[in-house]
């Protein structure tokens, strides 16, 4: 562009704005993902996934740091917590792939009118994921589903947990519809 000539906005291709987006969002990802396993305990993560789950309209306590039998989170949505679903949730601060056999431990840990909620940085095996879709009172949420509901409920989180997770809402270049969608 010669010296002294404003670019316009056409200037911009489409694949250059996609790719700086793919890309903010990216660095976005492993920022929170990279805060979550190096900033924090295991037992302040289950702290962190309990705070989200209030954020999403339950009642959660976590249970003692050790001899938990494999549920680290106890969820409920009334006040008590006496009124089902009762959901006992697992959290691994691992980045790794959790594979069926932890998931059926947690499995075997809930009652007939429980649910399962598994929580990981990481992400589950086809294996796991085969077992899940079997099992209908059952969720599995890996590291991707995890960044989604805390930039859903991001603006509900105490103060504490926006400074471990400092995030500021911007907005960046999108795909660019048809006129026919």
């Amino acid at each position: 562009m010669p010296q002294g000539e404003a670019f316009e906005p056409a200037d911009i291709d489409e694949a250059s704005a996609e790719r700086v987006s793919e890309q903010v969002e990216e660095t976005t990802e492993d920022f929170i993902i990279k805060r979550l396993k190096t900033s924090q305990t295991p037992y302040q993560f289950e702290h962190f996934i309990a705070h989200l789950l209030k954020c999403m309209g339950y009642y959660s306590r976590v249970t003692q740091a050790s001899a938990d039998g494999g549920v680290d989170i106890i969820a409920h949505r009334d006040e008590l917590g006496f009124e089902p679903p009762i959901i006992k949730v697992q959290c691994k601060q691992i980045l790794s792939t959790i594979g069926r056999p932890d998931v059926q431990k947690l499995f075997g840990a809930i009652e007939r009118e429980e649910k399962g909620l598994f929580v990981t940085l990481g992400s589950f095996s086809a294996d796991a994921r085969t077992f899940e879709q079997t099992k209908p009172n059952l969720r599995l949420i890996d590291g991707a589903a995890l960044i989604e509901l805390i930039y859903e409920h991001y603006h509900q989180f105490e103060p504490r947990y926006q400074m471990l997770l400092p995030l500021k809402r911007s907005y960046i270049p999108g795909p660019i519809a048809s006129a026919s969608d």
